[in-house]
């Protein structure tokens, strides 16, 4: 029988002082996580996580965690999750038991950002998440008055819901489910709420995200509920202010008093006691079953098909107006639709999209399909994309995965000629707004063994594309410029 590895933990520096105001060390970090283990760990099981890493305590640079450090010891389990922004994947890791979390704790993960799902059920959340944030000018108290609305259309609903403090400046409430659903569920649930709220106490609370709009209100930021978000946990510890504080579960009544009073903080310390005292308040978000109302099951909001996974993995659809990632209807016809869409990101491209299964087969053309026959280009396969972004055009907000914008440069229909996508050989026919011809798209294998797409024109050459057209929307007779000056088809505020 293999033994598992040793899983022993050296601790370093441990009188390093990490919030100077009251000279709480990386030690007593280290040992209020041993203390509160019992407690959070149950809350982690099986969730990746985000460490927030403070390694000169708060006085210094933080940053965030995703990828378990090379370092790492064998034991340290992790998860693959597919990255956002680009290929591959990030290995989150996995705390499920005390050493993983000293070991966190020791290399200075002083906070602790878990998913709302356990592996491996990435679409799964257990429960909904109201985060409330408040905007310039008001502070707790207006928290825990919108924390009592939430209650209350959850008290209409039947749902039980538990509140606690997230250690910084706001208040969230969790609403356990344990049952089948889906982020798409979820996040339109969360949604509903925030914006019926938001239309019954307009001078209280708010929905969107900009920071003009949350001045004086509290914002309900729903979007906490999807694939690629994380939200701190239950009893960590943060790092908001000069001396360390926890996110700490509360009561209602509780809330309740805060309406009279601005402050309810919890230190290390008096976090511990409290759990002495009165336990794991948060021990039912663990078990208890809720299921949402009929309008927002997983049949009523369908989760992403599998061959979108990706595509929705990598963009937050409570930011950018990109179509959701909703299977088309499959075709046995030998073509399609296509489009191809200039793309100014970090770097200028044309992407090919091919109506195909359902979905856009998509490639990125750096320099843009030639038009001259036995010119050849590179094309780098991408993630399918839905049939809605075959006429998407407008801007992806700034820090998205592909912000910029993006112009429908061409549009029209495809005959297949021969080949088959599996077989990484397509003969086209391509008739649209500009492009009218044959081409090759074809995989090769590159000299490092990697398969490699190339586009080729085939045929008679095509009709040179002047400048003028290089720079028209084959939809709105848009400029790239205007395009971006327009800055439609975005999610409304760039701000968070």
């Amino acid at each position: 029988m293999a033994r598992a590895p040793a899983r022993e933990v050296k601790f370093s520096n441990l009188e390093k002082v990490f919030f100077p105001k009251t000279g709480f060390t990386k030690g007593q970090m280290i040992q209020y996580y041993l203390d509160v283990a019992p407690y959070l760990l149950p809350h982690l099981h099986d969730r990746p996580v985000t460490l927030i890493r403070f390694p000169d305590g708060i006085s210094g640079e933080k940053f965030y965690e995703k990828n378990a450090p090379k370092f790492a010891p064998d034991w340290i389990k992790t998860h693959g999750v597919a990255r956002r922004h680009e290929a591959g994947e990030v290995n989150y890791i996995v705390i499920n038991d005390a050493p993983t979390l000293a070991w966190c704790a020791n290399i200075a993960g002083l906070e602790l950002h878990p998913f709302l799902h356990r592996i491996p059920h990435l679409d799964q959340p257990t429960h909904v998440v109201f985060d409330l944030d408040p905007g310039e000018g008001v502070d707790l108290r207006a928290c825990a008055r919108v924390a009592f609305l939430v209650k209350d259309i959850m008290d209409t609903l039947g749902l039980k819901a538990f509140p606690k403090v997230s250690g910084s400046k706001g208040l969230q409430i969790y609403v356990p489910l344990n049952t089948k659903t889906n982020y798409a569920a979820t996040a339109s649930f969360a949604k509903a709420v925030a914006e019926l709220l938001e239309q019954g106490h307009p001078k209280l609370v708010v929905s969107q995200m900009s920071k003009v709009q949350r001045r004086g209100r509290v914002m309900i930021d729903w979007s906490q509920n999807n694939v690629s978000k994380t939200t701190v946990a239950v009893y960590s510890m943060r790092g908001k202010r000069d001396t360390p504080t926890i996110s700490m579960p509360v009561t209602w009544p509780e809330l309740q008093k805060l309406k009279k009073i601005s402050t309810l903080s919890f230190s290390p310390a008096a976090a511990l006691k409290r759990l002495k005292k009165l336990g794991d308040l948060f021990a039912p978000v663990l078990k208890l079953k809720q299921k949402l109302p009929k309008a927002f099951s997983p049949s009523a909001v369908p989760a992403a098909a599998p061959e979108l996974k990706v595509y929705e993995a990598k963009r937050d659809f409570s930011r950018t107006k990109e179509p959701g990632p909703v299977l088309g209807k499959r075709s046995a016809k030998q073509g399609g639709r296509f489009v191809i869409q200039k793309h100014e990101a970090t770097r200028l491209h044309y992407d090919l999209r091919l109506e195909m299964d359902g979905t856009l087969k998509s490639w990125a053309v750096p320099k843009g399909v030639a038009t001259e026959p036995g010119t050849k280009r590179a094309a780098f396969a991408v993630e399918d994309h839905p049939i809605g972004y075959l006429k998407f055009e407008g801007t992806i907000p700034k820090g998205q995965y592909g912000g910029g914008t993006v112009m429908v440069w061409d549009i029209g229909t495809y005959e297949l000629l021969g080949g088959s996508y599996e077989k990484g050989d397509l003969k086209l026919q391509l008739s649209g707004k500009k492009l009218k011809g044959e081409w090759h798209l074809f995989k090769i294998r590159s000299e490092d063994g990697k398969d490699v797409w190339l586009i080729a024109k085939s045929g008679a050459a095509a009709k040179p594309i002047s400048a003028r057209q290089d720079d028209s929307s084959a939809l709105t007779r848009r400029s790239m410029a205007r395009i971006a000056k327009d800055n439609d088809a975005q999610w409304q505020s760039k701000a968070r």
